[in-house]
C-alpha cells in the first residue's frame, strides 16, 4: 500500500509538472488602482545573470488603454548595482538603481532595485517617464539585463515585475503587478521531486523483495 501510494503521489505531481508548463510562461499584471490595465510578462528565461523577457502592453480598446513608460523590478535580498541592459527591442530604455516605489506601487513595495526607463533627462522616478517612448498599447518589447540575479528563478524574477502605466483612458495612470506574488513552481522542480518519489518507492519494493 506504501508502495502504490508513494507512486500515485509521484505520478500525480508529474502530471502537475506538465500541465503548469504554460501558466509558468505567462504571468499576468493588473492595475492596482482599479482602473483595469493590464500586461503580461512572456518569453522569460535565466540563463547564469542574463534574465530575458518580454512584456505585453495587452491594455486595448474597446477596454482600458494606456501606455507602459517605466518597468520596476522589486526582486528579495540585498542585491549589488551591478545591473546592466543589453539589448532592448525598444531603443528609449536605459536602466536606473534603487528607486523609491512611487504612484501606488509602494502599497506593496518599498523601493526598486532597478527601473528601466524610457526617459533620461530630469530626476528619475518609478512614477514619471514619456508616453510617447512607451510601449503603446497592443505592443511589446524584449530586454535582455544582466545582474546579480543569484538565489532566484526566472519565474520569480517575472513575478517581481511591476509596469508603470500612463495616459489612461486618456489622461490617467496606474501601476499593474502580479494579483499572486507567489510563482507557480518550476516544472523541472516538480518533476524532479516526482522523480525523487518515485525512487524512494522502488527503493522500498526492493527492501521487501529482500525480506521475502
Amino acid at each position: 500500500m506504501f508502495r502504490k501510494a508513494l507512486l500515485t503521489t509521484a505520478a500525480a505531481i508529474a502530471m502537475f509538472a506538465l500541465s503548469s508548463v504554460a501558466r509558468a510562461d505567462t504571468v499576468t499584471l493588473t492595475g492596482i488602482n482599479g482602473t483595469g490595465v493590464t500586461a503580461t510578462i512572456t518569453n522569460f528565461s535565466l540563463s547564469g545573470n542574463t534574465f530575458t523577457f518580454t512584456i505585453n502592453n495587452t491594455s486595448v480598446a474597446p477596454n482600458t488603454t494606456g501606455t507602459i513608460t517605466n518597468i520596476g523590478f522589486s526582486l528579495p535580498g540585498n542585491r549589488a548595482n551591478n545591473y546592466t541592459l543589453v539589448s532592448s527591442s525598444n531603443p528609449n530604455y536605459t536602466i536606473a538603481y534603487d528607486l523609491n516605489a512611487t504612484a501606488g506601487s509602494q502599497n506593496f513595495t518599498s523601493s526598486f532595485d532597478l527601473v528601466l526607463m524610457d526617459k533620461t533627462n530630469g530626476n528619475p522616478t518609478f512614477g514619471g517617464g514619456s508616453v510617447n517612448n512607451g510601449i503603446q498599447p497592443g505592443t511589446s518589447a524584449t530586454f535582455t539585463i544582466t545582474g546579480d540575479f543569484s538565489g532566484l528563478t526566472a519565474s520569480q524574477i517575472a513575478h517581481d515585475i511591476f509596469a508603470r502605466f500612463q495616459n489612461v483612458n486618456p489622461g490617467g495612470s496606474d501601476v499593474a503587478a502580479v494579483n499572486n506574488p507567489n510563482p507557480v513552481p518550476e516544472p523541472m522542480t516538480m518533476l524532479l521531486f516526482g522523480t525523487g518519489l518515485a525512487g524512494i518507492a522502488a527503493r522500498a519494493r526492493r527492501r521487501r523483495n529482500v525480506k521475502a
